[in-house]
């Protein structure tokens, strides 16, 4: 957590992933971000992964440090409460993010008459206004197809829903954006990010997109790295490793380790090319330096390979699953980024704050999720300005919710 973007209020009304991403990384920058719900919760509000009482891990991961606010939207007056929180006043407020669609009471047209300065985010599945989720746009992007082994035709998903991930960033770096702008030019701006237009310029930007035009499309080939050299191993003992050499400098680094210069030098020879001076040559020899590999590695175990690797600057990484990543403390354990934190669910374990570090700035502890409704009077009252009787009113009516949905 840092304090970048403090004192800037951003209101967030979406579910699922995108959305609250963008909403999540702007609070651990600093922001005030409110986050608007049904009463009971939306529909990502009981997502898996569960705690065995039936608490969304997913919910409270991606809402943390975000004030919570309940309102019954399928009510007219829930629904001009949510308008109203957009779009409330304050130089540094009227910056919205949301994945409710185009058309509707939170549309542009209707936010931006209630402040014409408004800044919004609008996440979208299809560009045209259809639905879509990250899975559905990553089946059409074709990345499925190019998972997965050669000898199994079935397309195989992500785990990780990338878009998602990718167009929450996107939409947080373009708010900052819209707001830079604004305070140069005082306007208001919509910005539409539709996960399928997120996921053809990543394609496009790698070079996919050009490289599939000019055909064929790329085949399966499982764990090989495309266009250099890299492959999972498994060494003594059965651990597996995945292990890369782009540079020369892991190239030499990893046949020195293997002492296995004189075979590879054998085959340069045979095939009258120079494997260092080109990662290319090595994809495009990977049937042949592969069995060569694969023994080299069948003779060493972690232990004695871990030290030269090092010291050699090989490029590698353990097959391990989640339990296990987490007693590593390159990646979680005793790593700053992470806080141990007490969470709605009434379970403490490490949450994530901002994952870049600013060596100038000191870094705060992550702050958990809210409970559904825990900001309601609070946010209704500071930002809306709304009295303790006009509260109550709005709560003997159901129109709001407090904690537990008091």
């Amino acid at each position: 957590m840092y304090d970048l973007l403090k004192g800037l209020r951003v209101v967030e009304g979406s579910a699922f992933v995108a959305g609250p991403t963008c909403g999540l990384y702007l609070a651990q920058l600093g922001a005030e971000v409110i986050r608007f719900d049904n009463i009971g919760g939306g529909p990502d509000f009981g997502r898996w992964p569960l705690t065995p009482g039936g608490d969304s891990l997913y919910w409270e991961g991606l809402n943390k440090s975000k004030k919570s606010v309940a309102l019954d939207l399928g009510r007219p007056e829930g629904r001009e409460l949510a308008a109203r929180l957009a779009a409330a006043p304050g130089e540094e407020g009227g910056i919205f993010v949301t994945n409710f669609p185009v058309e509707g009471f939170l549309s542009y047209e209707k936010l931006s008459a209630l402040r014409p300065d408004l800044i919004c985010a609008r996440v979208m599945g299809w560009a045209d206004g259809g639905p879509a989720v990250d899975y559905t746009v990553n089946s059409a992007i074709g990345v499925p197809m190019m998972n997965g082994h050669p000898d199994d035709p079935r397309p195989v998903n992500n785990v990780v829903p990338t878009w998602d991930l990718l167009t929450g960033a996107y939409a947080a770096f373009a708010l900052v954006s819209a707001l830079h702008a604004r305070s140069r030019d005082g306007k208001g701006r919509e910005i539409r990010i539709p996960l399928s237009d997120i996921a053809g310029s990543t394609m496009a930007n790698l070079g996919y997109l050009a490289e599939s035009l000019a055909g064929p499309d790329r085949p399966r080939m499982g764990n090989d790295l495309y266009g250099a050299f890299g492959r999972d191993f498994t060494l003594k003992g059965g651990q597996q490793i995945m292990l890369v050499a782009i540079t020369p400098r892991q190239w030499k680094g990893l046949l020195a380790v293997l002492e296995i210069e004189a075979p590879v030098a054998a085959l340069e020879a045979e095939l009258g090319l120079s494997f260092a001076s080109d990662e290319g040559l090595r994809f495009d020899h990977r049937g042949r330096l592969f069995p060569i590999f694969e023994a080299a590695f069948a003779r060493k175990t972690l232990d004695e390979l871990k030290p030269s690797f090092e010291a050699t600057g090989v490029c590698w990484g353990p097959y391990q699953p989640m339990s296990q990543a987490a007693e590593d403390p390159r990646l979680i354990k005793g790593n700053p980024v992470f806080s141990d934190v007490a969470h709605p669910s009434g379970r403490t374990y490490p949450a994530a704050g901002f994952a870049g570090t600013i060596p100038q700035d000191v870094r705060a502890p992550a702050r958990a999720a809210s409970k559904l409704g825990q900001h309601t009077d609070e946010v209704l009252a500071q930002v809306l300005g709304l009295s303790s009787g006009e509260i109550a009113r709005l709560h003997d009516a159901g129109v709001v919710a407090g904690p537990e949905g008091r």
